[in-house]
């Protein structure tokens, strides 16, 4: 049973204050995701506010070629998503996904939205407001990732401490890349993140 939004924001709070992340059997897969979209909906008033409030401080050429910057960021962060999503296509609970992406860094959906993050920041043509954005979005992930991680080594046991032991949390690592042998995709999932992929271009100034 899904938890309703009182356990939720108790269990938001647990993802606040690391004394109480030692009880990962109590939530779902489902209070992970909610917990997700609270961070995500507090990151994009943060974001909104940045774009808003972080005026810029280099020339009409400068903000020009570093809004074009951002632009590329936000679709490297697209294409990664849904890179990622490819190979793990909702198993993340399920099996220990640790080929494409996932060989390089146990959480490439959230390196993804870090780096198209940054972009919706220098969208305000500001060096300081990209850098800002990107640096929040990292930061909030490190939460949530600490508490998936308790979660996962509850549901996949020794092999998933084994892939933490070999693969970085965050900063990718190029040289461990190793491709699957197969790949299945779930295109519900995969238009989903699309979807939420098109939405961030709205982020970008026409």
């Amino acid at each position: 049973m899904t938890a309703g939004p009182t356990a939720r924001l108790l269990a938001l709070r647990r993802l606040l204050v690391p004394d109480s992340l030692s009880q990962p059997d109590e939530f779902s897969m489902a209070d992970f995701q909610a917990i997700r979209r609270i961070v995500m909906t507090l990151l994009f008033v943060a974001l909104a506010g940045l774009l808003a409030f972080g005026g810029p401080l280099l020339g009409l050429s400068a903000q020009q070629g570093l809004r074009i910057g951002g632009v590329a960021l936000i679709a490297a962060g697209i294409v990664g998503r849904l890179w990622s999503i490819v190979h793990i296509g909702g198993r993340k609970s399920l099996e220990v996904v640790q080929t494409g992406p996932y060989s390089i860094t146990r959480n490439p959906l959230y390196v993804s939205s870090t780096v198209a993050a940054a972009g919706i920041g220098a969208q305000a043509g500001s060096v300081t407001a990209a850098l800002l954005a990107g640096l929040l979005c990292a930061l909030a992930f490190q939460f949530v990732i600490r508490f998936e991680e308790n979660y996962l080594i509850g549901e996949l046991g020794e092999a998933y401490r084994d892939y933490m032991h070999r693969v970085p949390r965050f900063w990718p690592n190029p040289s461990l890349y190793r491709d699957p042998d197969t790949l299945c995709v779930d295109p519900r999932i995969l238009r989903r993140t699309l979807r939420d992929g098109v939405l961030l271009l709205a982020a970008i100034p026409f």
